[in-house]
């Protein structure tokens, strides 16, 4: 864990108010635990919650971790002034990473799938990030392969955290994020739901809550299939498999449709008012399938990311 990441939002009160002038970087965690209740009718008494992670400055739950493996980069002098941040992404983290390089003063460059889309590419190059364009149709992956002959031809030059294998990921959660949730659900948290993209989000969050109550049901979800539009997620069958994922945490996995997952993120805007992405409907809907088979309990989950990015999607035209 880097040092002093344990004391983010520390300048924030219990109401969520700034107490003095912050830094950007010290904005990153702290989110607000969301009752989903119109879309909990159904299932009641269960409750579903859901972590709002644009909260965080860059506008995704990947602030977290990016900031993490940064701040670990330069207790261990990994990272100096003097070189590149390098990473492979499919969008959010790269954001953070951008976000956290301007704050920080440092330069990034980013190895991306070209189809990422307009408004996440500008968001990127508004922050001063350099992108190398991947092969869409590897997703990823290509993205990542990219990532690793760049850094090899010219090792010096670069720090490359590899966010797919660096511990610092998924310790962000185990100190930050999964706290939280204990402390948010006064440690009535029965089920936790989360997607499988690096996998950091749910073995940092799915680690600290067993070590609070074994009891605890650790649910992951993936997209059914390898084409699909579920922005992060993989679909581990036949992706690369990140290594720090933990197969041993998870109690049960579920798998996603696009479809369906876009269809949530409808529902979520018109009975819910919360606008978020693609990974969050995937998120709800996963939640929403372990709350029909309980008679009693809470079920949390993590909403990475706000809708924003994503309003020039086609499925907002869909009819329900």
């Amino acid at each position: 864990m880097a040092e002093g990441f344990h004391n983010q939002g520390s300048a924030l009160s219990a109401g969520g108010h700034s107490e003095r002038a912050i830094r950007v970087i010290e904005s990153v965690g702290n989110t607000p635990l969301l009752e989903l209740s119109r879309i909990s009718e159904e299932v009641a008494p269960v409750r579903i919650l859901g972590k709002a992670e644009w909260y965080n400055p860059g506008g995704s739950v990947k602030d977290r971790p990016a900031l993490n493996m940064v701040l670990d980069g330069e207790r261990t002098g990994r990272l100096t002034k003097d070189k590149v941040l390098l990473d492979a992404t499919s969008g959010n983290t790269g954001i953070a990473y951008a976000m956290i390089g301007a704050a920080m003063g440092y330069r990034i460059k980013l190895t991306v799938p070209k189809n990422i889309g307009l408004i996440r590419q500008r968001i990127l190059e508004a922050y001063g990030a350099e992108l190398v364009l991947t092969d869409p149709t590897l997703g990823t992956d290509g993205a990542i392969e990219e990532a690793i002959r760049i850094y090899e031809a010219e090792p010096d030059a670069y720090f490359y955290p590899d966010q797919y294998s660096n511990d610092a990921n998924w310790q962000a959660h185990y100190h930050g994020t999964g706290p939280e949730i204990w402390s948010q659900t006064g440690g009535e948290v029965t089920h936790f739901v989360a997607g499988l993209g690096t996998s950091g989000t749910f073995r940092g969050n799915g680690t600290f809550l067993k070590e609070k109550n074994e009891k605890i049901k650790l649910i992951s979800f993936q997209p059914n299939s390898p084409m699909h539009g579920l922005e992060g997620m993989k679909h581990l069958p036949t992706a690369l498999v990140p290594a720090i994922y933990r197969e041993d945490l998870i109690d049960e996995n579920i798998w996603i449709q696009t479809e369906d997952a876009q269809a949530m993120v409808r529902r979520l805007a018109r009975e819910e008012g919360i606008l978020v992405g693609p990974s969050a409907g995937a998120a709800v809907t996963a939640a929403l399938q372990v709350a029909r088979d309980l008679t009693s309990g809470t079920v949390v989950t993590v909403l990475p990311d706000s809708g924003h990015k994503y309003l020039d999607f086609q499925f907002w035209d869909e009819a329900d």
